[in-house]
């Protein structure tokens, strides 16, 4: 299926850019959102010892900016599961069409040098 609706494939499109940008802030942002001092991990759990730098937390700012960033990701992703389209199609269908959808903002590969098609 590649007939989606506008608003749905903006939606997609829209929650695939807040997806980036929050994975992207978080991990410039210190590990721990409250203050937390440096800590070690003994050896012997199963991951084996780590080293955890101290983290100052995140500042007033920082934490609404991904409250914000959250809550819209939450809204785009109710937007796109709640979509009509998904009652207008058979149960075995909407699987297929989901994964299409979360790549229909991809740009098909160019063909292959001396393709023929």
């Amino acid at each position: 299926m590649t007939d989606f609706p506008d608003d749905l494939l903006a939606a997609q499109r829209d929650l695939t850019a807040v997806r980036a940008t929050l994975s992207a802030r978080l991990a410039a942002l210190p590990p721990s959102a409250e203050p937390m001092p440096a800590w070690e991990r003994p050896d012997g759990y199963w991951a084996g010892a780590r080293t955890h730098p101290a983290s100052p937390g995140w500042s007033e700012q920082e934490r609404a900016e991904i409250a914000t960033l959250r809550e819209r990701e939450r809204e785009l992703a109710t937007a796109i599961v709640t979509h009509e389209l998904w009652a207008s199609l058979p149960a075995e269908e909407r699987m297929r069409a989901r994964d299409a959808l979360k790549h229909a903002h991809e740009t098909p590969a160019a063909p292959a040098a001396g393709a023929r098609g």
